[in-house]
């Protein structure tokens, strides 16, 4: 948040295309997710029961507003071409490396070290925004400095504690996160959509592509003679990888764009923090399920994928669906009723993708994702307006 060093408006920004493409500094900080996100993975994966899926989603929150408020600074601030600026970002991301290899220990043996260098992320950005931003933006911006400090110094508290005060800490600590923006407002804060929507999408493929590297790693670690079941399955989890991705850049993020070019000041800082900040927390959070419940597909291809893999499969399956619903109602003021049919069909299954073999499982979302794919790509009202114009 600062004030535009970015072309603020549509002509601009066409004539300087480059602005609104992410620079190399953005991209080298957002790599560290895709290892972030496959710890998170990882994690839930060797804690497999439902505090282990509890504490997943808690480090993922983290995790992901800690990329939220640099996304948001790194829009509109110079960090790639002013010196100063970009050695503050690349020593944050070293910092964010550590917090990331902290990720399977955060509730043990590395909780001091996870939530010492997580706050040690947060106080990084908090300072670089404090030193990019002037006047009335400044202080805006100090008005929300001590949520986003209070939040990440919870969770540093939290690595000195025991349990239950731990659990409490990170509850509070998230808590305080994510409510500082909703209390503190984001009236007349920067956003520049082209840019800012680009640095979302590549999120997003970041997540994708660690459903893939999920997948890889655990074929490659557990069955390297590659029999034809596990081939299947794997190469049936790259087409719901594609389907999944298909859903979310096919029309839904250009229609919000569209609607999010169309708002000027107060009211973009608002879509800013709910449809982005917000609400692409369960479209990233669904897709890092499916992810784990891709892994434990392909290492199990003959056995049931139990209650927490069913969980994880169809569940963030059905959490990445109605995110992207509750994105479309924030954006485009209607909602799509056949993704809520998809979604409620696949948390209503959970109970059979549980008992079955976990390819036969696989199987039955990779139909269902396909038709509805197909539907949308034929049918859909809306795809067909956004793409019109």
């Amino acid at each position: 948040m600062g004030e535009s060093e970015r072309p603020s408006s549509e002509t601009e920004a066409g004539e300087a295309s480059a602005d609104v493409e992410s620079d190399p500094l953005e991209l080298f900080f957002d790599l560290v997710f895709v290892f972030a996100f496959t710890r998170v993975t990882a994690f839930v994966s060797h804690n497999h029961s439902w505090a282990g899926l509890i504490r997943g989603v808690a480090l993922l929150a983290a995790l992901w507003w800690a990329w939220v408020t640099y996304s948001w600074l790194m829009d509109t601030a110079p960090t790639e071409s002013v010196l100063s600026e970009r050695v503050v970002i690349l020593t944050a991301t070293a910092v964010m490396f550590v917090v990331a290899l902290a990720v399977p220990g955060a509730f043990g043996d590395t909780a001091v070290l996870f939530g010492v260098a997580y706050f040690a992320v947060r106080a990084l950005h908090v300072g670089l925004s404090v030193r990019t931003t002037h006047g009335r933006a400044r202080e805006r911006f100090l008005g929300l400095v001590p949520g986003f400090l209070g939040g990440p110094a919870l969770l540093a508290a939290a690595g000195f504690a025991g349990e239950p005060l731990r659990a409490g800490l990170w509850v509070a600590g998230i808590g305080v996160d994510y409510g500082t923006l909703a209390v503190g407002g984001v009236a007349k804060f920067d956003v520049h959509v082209e840019h800012f929507v680009e640095r979302y999408r590549g999120i997003v493929i970041i997540a994708l592509g660690e459903s893939i590297l999920a997948m890889g790693f655990t074929v490659a670690e557990t069955d390297p003679q590659l029999p034809l079941r596990v081939v299947v399955a794997a190469f049936l989890g790259i087409v719901y990888v594609a389907a999944l991705g298909w859903l979310y850049f096919d029309y839904v993020t250009l229609a919000a764009e569209e609607y999010f070019v169309g708002l000027e000041g107060y009211e973009r800082g608002v879509v800013a923090r709910n449809s982005y900040a917000y609400l692409h927390f369960p479209i990233i959070a669904g897709i890092i399920f499916v992810a784990l419940g891709l892994e434990e597909t392909v290492a199990h291809v003959s056995e049931p994928l139990g209650v927490i893999s069913a969980v994880a499969l169809y569940g963030g399956t059905a959490l990445y669906l109605l995110g992207q619903n509750a994105f479309r109602v924030f954006d485009a003021g209607s909602v799509s009723v056949l993704r809520l049919l998809v979604a409620g069909a696949v948390c209503l299954s959970i109970p059979v993708a549980a008992d079955v073999p976990a390819l036969f499982a696989l199987v039955g979302l990779v139909v269902l994702s396909i038709a509805l794919v197909a539907v949308e790509t034929l049918y859909s009202p809306l795809r067909r307006a956004v793409l019109e114009d």
